[in-house]
């Protein structure tokens, strides 16, 4: 099945999206949008244009654990984007996503403009890829 995972920002949203055996996640776009039901908008056609059976949106928790305002934002989106679409969407916690794709960048000396452009997709691969083990971990597990 072919995800598309949603790095939500305020100003940058990260997409990523990973192969039909959901084995691998890749980065795939960063949209530059404050407007929601235009960024909404943006997602879906880039779900759409990827082939997308479904969507992963970053849940950014606090570290307690609770959600705030950035979770029911994300909440939200994903409800916007899953109408657009008739996709489902499944949320993720995305606690560490941002500064683990850091570390990645760092790694691979990425700096200023690329890295800032980069950073929020690479942020979406990680969700993906932990939402994809957690599916694997299920299935091995039945």
């Amino acid at each position: 099945m072919i995800w598309v995972a949603v790095d939500l920002g305020r100003t940058r949203t990260g997409l990523a999206v990973c192969d039909k055996g959901e084995l691998l996640a890749s980065p795939l776009a960063v949209l530059c949008q404050r407007d929601p039901e235009r960024l909404a908008g943006q997602i879906a056609e880039a779900a759409q244009g990827a082939g997308a059976q479904g969507l992963v949106v970053g849940l950014p928790r606090n570290m307690d654990g609770t959600e705030g305002e950035s979770a029911r934002f994300a909440r939200e989106m994903g409800e916007k984007v899953a109408r657009l679409t008739g996709l489902p969407v499944e949320f993720q916690d995305e606690r560490g996503t941002t500064i683990t794709a850091h570390g990645y960048l760092n790694e691979t000396n990425t700096r200023g403009k690329k890295r800032k452009a980069v950073v929020d997709a690479v942020a979406a691969a990680i969700i993906l890829e932990d939402y994809l083990r957690g599916r694997r971990s299920q299935r091995e597990a039945h």
